[in-house]
């Protein structure tokens, strides 16, 4: 077996192992402005928020969240989500949407990475189409936290276990987007696309301003 192949199972039990260590040390970050703020207005649109049960905010183990629809014309546009975590510890961690999605009655149809292009700097988020009985919908998420945005799920739990081992820091939000699409047509899913690129290219920077600083 390749030495690297070897030696990768060791480092990450390691981290492992430092991480539940150090999770009693682990400092509860406060964030650093309003979820509120995030989205908080949107030409042309209307936005109502939404609330989150205590009992699904419990499971959930998150901090805080700002939850919102947006309708143009009374028709729902496109949603979001944005969630944070102060501190990340076993069994509170964030939960991926792609795991909670099927629980919630939505099929994944197809998904994959999805490369949003921001001036100077181009970004990853994950991108999944859901069905559910005739309605059909694409759901955009990334994780944002500690200085990066990241849609990779492996590469998130290695930087968790990192940064909890080297720094006692794991604070980190889960933000997504949801745009019903009226049509499998190819143009109705390229437009939800062109729909949720906006939102994103807006979203990030928001999400950034709210998150603690790294020194």
């Amino acid at each position: 077996m390749n030495l690297h192949l070897r030696i990768v199972p060791v480092v990450i039990l390691g981290l492992g192992c430092a991480l539940l260590w150090n999770a009693h040390s682990q400092a509860a970050v406060p964030i650093a402005g309003p979820l509120q703020s995030v989205m908080s207005d949107v030409p042309g649109m209307a936005s109502v928020d939404q609330s989150i049960s205590d009992q699904e905010r419990r499971v959930a183990g998150m901090t805080d969240y700002v939850a919102r629809v947006y309708r143009r014309d009374s028709v729902v546009a496109f949603t979001t989500f944005v969630s944070y975590y102060d501190r990340q510890t076993q069994g509170k961690t964030i939960h991926s949407p792609r795991n909670c999605l099927p629980g919630a009655g939505w099929e994944i149809v197809s998904g994959g990475p999805l490369l949003i292009p921001a001036g100077a700097t181009t970004y990853t988020v994950n991108r999944y189409v859901l069905k559910n009985g005739r309605a059909t919908a694409i759901a955009y998420y990334w994780y944002q936290g500690r200085g990066r945005v990241t849609a990779n799920e492996y590469r998130v739990k290695w930087n968790l276990l990192r940064d909890a081992a080297i720094h006692g820091r794991t604070e980190e939000a889960l933000a997504r987007v949801v745009v019903p699409v009226h049509t499998d047509q190819a143009e109705d899913l390229q437009a939800a696309d062109a729909q949720a690129g906006e939102v994103i290219r807006r979203m990030i920077p928001e999400v950034g301003r709210v998150m603690p600083t790294i020194s």
